[in-house]
């Protein structure tokens, strides 16, 4: 049987990024069929979770920024995502340390999710659905993380089916361009998220070749939240042992009984060589 427990803990980043997403899907699935079961159908836990573009409804759910990048609406939807995270994720791990990837991914979902927002407030073709829109899934963050991927190996084949090979460089272009093309579709929130994505992508690493690693700061906000919920170790008390002054006759006979160990230590010496002490002999000879 797995042990999924130490497979989180031992796993890298990309993994425990998967099993985040995969735990948050699967909550959210038991949370609504235990909601059905006691027909309560006007409680969603994802309308708590997913990003509003209404920016009278954001401030009030402001933690979205960060939970929508966890939360997906099918299996499908999860599995292609994590699907494209597992194996890019692989790739941009050659090129930067966990931190990094983390820092990446998280910085390339509130981007996607800034310019998401932003769009859908900023032009008048979205103004309609505005009230109405809402984002999910962590799509925008692992865009950031393909044009990361793609920036930092640009001509690294990867095999696709029915394309055959392709360098990372061209397979980033494509993917932008079918995601520019597509923000008046059906599924235009999340084809902006994706732009966003990628242009969080493409600064972080532009910014890192600079010297400038965003995941710092990401790491130490993270740092700070965890620090809040653990529990602060306990310092164990020294134990004190306390014990009277002894008085002149307990004393003088303490040291006439140490006088003469170390006088039958010294004969043993004599008479069989140093090397014949025990242990606790040589300890004592040399105790002051």
């Amino acid at each position: 049987m797995v042990d999924l427990k130490s497979l989180f803990k031992n796993g890298n980043a990309v993994t425990r990024l998967i099993f985040i997403n995969v735990a948050v899907f699967l909550v959210i699935k038991l949370a609504a069929i235990i909601l059905q079961l006691f027909n309560i159908s006007h409680v969603s836990l994802v309308s708590y979770l997913a990003l509003p573009a209404s920016l009278h409804v954001l401030p009030l759910r402001f933690w979205t920024l960060i939970t929508y990048m966890f939360v997906h609406e099918g299996v499908f939807h999860l599995f292609f995502n994590m699907l494209c995270l597992y194996w890019f994720g692989k790739i941009a791990l050659m090129y930067m340390n966990e931190k990094q990837f983390v820092g990446l991914y998280l910085v390339g979902g509130l981007v996607a999710g800034v310019f998401y927002i932003a769009a859908y407030n900023l032009f008048p073709y979205y103004e309609p659905l505005v009230d109405a829109s809402l984002l999910v899934g962590a799509s925008g963050a692992i865009m950031a993380v393909i044009i990361a991927t793609a920036m930092l190996a640009p001509n690294m084949e990867v095999m696709l089916m029915l394309l055959g090979s392709i360098k990372l460089k061209w397979l980033a272009l494509i993917t932008v361009l079918i995601s520019l093309f597509g923000i008046t579709s059906s599924n235009g929130g999340g084809e902006l998220a994706h732009v966003g994505g990628a242009l969080a992508g493409y600064i972080f690493v532009v910014l890192l070749r600079r010297g400038l690693d965003l995941s710092k700061y990401v790491s130490r906000v993270i740092d700070k939240v965890v620090g809040i919920f653990r529990r602060p170790k306990r310092r164990k008390q020294p134990k004190f042992h306390y014990s009277r002054p002894m008085n002149d006759a307990e004393y003088n006979q303490h040291k006439a009984q140490r006088n003469a160990e170390i006088d039958a230590i010294l004969d043993k010496i004599k008479r069989s060589g140093y090397d014949s002490l025990s242990a606790e002999e040589k300890r004592k000879l040399f105790e002051k």
